[in-house]
């Protein structure tokens, strides 16, 4: 699941990120009185959800997360287990889970829930009825604390089958402060800017863009901020729904634009070949370890980064600084993504565990711990560390129902979120060779005609 905001008012907030980046994060600031619980976060200990009693009961979940997002969500399943006396299993899942998930189902051992991160997965699972519909208690919580968009978007032909827990936004550059500050760059606001800066960087003697090309997914998100800023929402909803072809002259428009900076391999991290050995982590990390002379001095991607950054010495605000991206058309676009819970068993503990993270209660355990956004409006901000993410967050719950799903998490899994096919073959195949941009259309339109023809 990946979102589009309102673009007019996320070009605002997200300017206000920026700042708050450079100023760095300061304390909530409000004089108000904050719980004694040791953490300084200053949240409220009251319980804002029911739960029954699942002494003895074995409930599993399955996601993909690894590393620090296991370790979050391991926090808010601990919780859970703490409140009902059942016992909780993770179960690491690969992509695509759909896969993951239907040889589980197939082997009669499909998990009690799973934590799914396609919004075209969940209309799948419930297609092929593996999902089970979501229980009246988790929908009192849903229409308590989400915006119906995010109620639809966990509906198929009006039942509710997911509970969107983990929200992401994923239009924000992450840069090096001190690669910056030798180089004499500052934050560009539109694509030429962009551009510029990471020129004035490379002259510095420092690799401008690290691209985390092994992953697929990370190149669906450059195609789809570039193509939301210059295409505008409009299209970018047909383009979605596969109304207009990927020969779209509005798609060779978007390709063009990518290819300015994919088609400068000194500008890229080890160059094509390099990124595309790159995986996510990586190209994190490399951004913000070796002081001043890192392996690249900028990195795209989500709020979620900072995760990464955690693993690095750099702090963020300090080191690690943030700017919007940059916007090709009249606005910086902005993409979010996220993850829903679906259950795939008849059990009372898989109902609670949808109740439990439909809740405030479990949101705030993982905004606390960072690298995480919430679409449950009933979140108080000032959980999350810092006031970089509390602006991320509020930005999110601000744009209410104005939110778009990420474009290849509405399409088919086998064209929009399968690794080494689709588009995510295609986009590594056009990082490598950006010249190729007719080749390119081609290639896409063939294979997103089939997926959403199946």
């Amino acid at each position: 699941m990946r979102t589009t905001f309102s673009i007019r008012r996320a070009a605002l907030v997200f300017t206000a990120v920026g700042a708050l980046a450079l100023t760095g994060c300061g304390g909530d600031g409000d004089g108000k009185k904050k719980t004694d619980d040791g953490s300084g976060k200053g949240t409220d200990s009251a319980s804002t959800v029911t739960l029954p009693k699942l002494d003895g009961e074995n409930v599993s979940v399955a996601a993909v997360w690894t590393g620090p997002e296991q370790e979050n969500f391991t926090k808010v399943l601990d919780e859970f287990e703490k409140r009902t006396g059942a016992s909780v299993t993770f179960v690491p899942a690969q992509d695509p889970i759909i896969n993951f998930l239907g040889t589980k189902i197939a082997g009669k051992q499909p998990p009690d829930v799973a934590m799914i991160p396609q919004v075209g997965a969940v209309q799948q699972a419930a297609a092929k009825k593996w999902a089970k519909p979501v229980g009246p208690e988790a929908r009192a919580q849903l229409g308590q604390n989400y915006a119906q968009v995010w109620q639809d978007l966990g509906a198929v032909d009006g039942t509710q089958y997911g509970v969107y827990f983990k929200a992401a936004n994923k239009s924000l550059i992450w840069y090096n402060a001190a690669a910056f500050d030798n180089a004499g760059a500052s934050e560009p606001k539109t694509w030429k800017d962009f551009l510029t800066t990471a020129e004035t960087v490379s002259a510095s003697g420092v690799t401008p863009v690290s691209v985390g090309g092994a992953d697929g997914w990370t190149l669906t998100d450059w195609f789809e901020n570039v193509y939301l800023s210059q295409a505008g929402p409009e299209k970018y909803d047909r383009l979605a729904r596969h109304e207009i072809p990927w020969t779209d002259p509005s798609v060779k428009d978007a390709l063009t634009t990518l290819a300015e900076l994919f088609g400068k391999p000194e500008l890229i991290a080890g160059g094509a070949d390099g990124a595309l050995q790159t995986e996510f982590p990586a190209s994190v990390t490399q951004t913000f370890t070796g002081g001043d002379q890192p392996k690249g001095a900028m990195v795209f991607e989500g709020d979620f980064v900072s995760v990464n950054i955690a693993q690095t010495e750099a702090k963020i605000g300090t080191d690690a600084k943030v700017f919007p991206f940059p916007a090709v058309g009249a606005d910086s676009p902005v993409v979010t993504g996220g993850d829903a819970a679906v259950a795939l068993k008849e059990t009372k503990g898989a109902q609670a565990l949808l109740t439990w993270l439909a809740s405030s209660d479990a949101a705030r355990i993982w905004a606390e711990a960072g690298g995480f956004i919430s679409p449950n409006k009933s979140l108080d901000v000032k959980a999350y560390p810092n006031d970089v993410q509390r602006t991320m967050a509020q930005a999110l719950i601000d744009a209410g129902d104005d939110v778009r799903f990420d474009m290849s998490d509405q399409a088919p899994q086998s064209f929009g979120g399968t690794p080494g096919k689709g588009e995510w073959k295609i986009l590594q195949d056009f990082l490598k060779n950006p010249k190729d941009i007719a080749g390119t259309q081609k290639k896409l339109e063939s294979e997103a005609a089939k997926a959403y023809k199946s």
